[in-house]
């Protein structure tokens, strides 16, 4: 851990994703309460260095960098930095770090991003609070919309992405002797590599 390091830090984290991996920082108790820190929008995990050393010590404190924010790994290209996908990377750590009961502490942005995961997943967070956060009101379609749709499509993803099978990356050697093979078998046989493990090579 860096010298410089923030009071009473025990820990960071690096919690693998799809597109690379989220890192977090920890405090307090690993046996105390769960909470979720969330920061603002073009932040990071440091704006609560000075704040939770001075917050009771009888809870884990886990600050996240969302995507794109801090040390974690930006999204994919084509992947839109919007409320949904924030609130569905907040689904990604909470099972990372397999917790299935906890609070929130936003700020700014990460507090409409917390309060939009609570009413999406309200079964999951037990407490809610929020810094310089403006209230948003919604209506009543839009609360069935968060519990059914926006939800529904969340937790269809995660399932895909666990049950896809990790990608086969070949070395040069093991290529060249899949094309070697692939000329010396009969006609009308070939080896299939699959698709995006190779660049084509041309041959003079």
């Amino acid at each position: 851990m860096a010298e410089n390091a923030a009071p009473g830090l025990i820990s960071e984290l690096k919690l693998a994703v799809p597109w690379g991996h989220i890192a977090a920082k920890a405090w307090g108790s690993l046996q105390g309460p769960p909470v979720l820190c969330l920061h603002g929008w073009l932040d990071n995990a440091n704006s609560f260095d000075r704040l939770i050393p001075l917050l009771p010590p009888d809870f884990y404190y886990v600050a996240m960098d969302f995507g794109g924010h801090g040390l974690s790994s930006h999204y994919s290209p084509g992947v839109p930095y919007n409320l949904q996908t924030f609130v569905s990377e907040i689904r990604r750590v909470v099972a990372a770090l397999k917790w299935n009961r906890f609070s929130i502490l936003g700020h700014s942005f990460g507090g409409v991003v917390g309060a939009t995961f609570s009413c999406t997943f309200p079964e999951m967070v037990d407490k809610l609070t929020l810094l310089d956060t403006l209230l948003f009101p919604l209506e009543s379609n839009e609360m069935e919309n968060l519990l059914t749709y926006k939800r529904r499509a969340i937790e269809h993803m995660l399932q895909i992405e666990a049950s896809q099978e990790p990608s086969h990356v070949f070395s040069l050697k093991q290529l060249l002797q899949s094309q070697r093979t692939a000329l010396t078998t009969s006609a009308g046989s070939c080896v299939r590599i699959p698709s995006g493990s190779c660049r084509p090579t041309s041959y003079s």
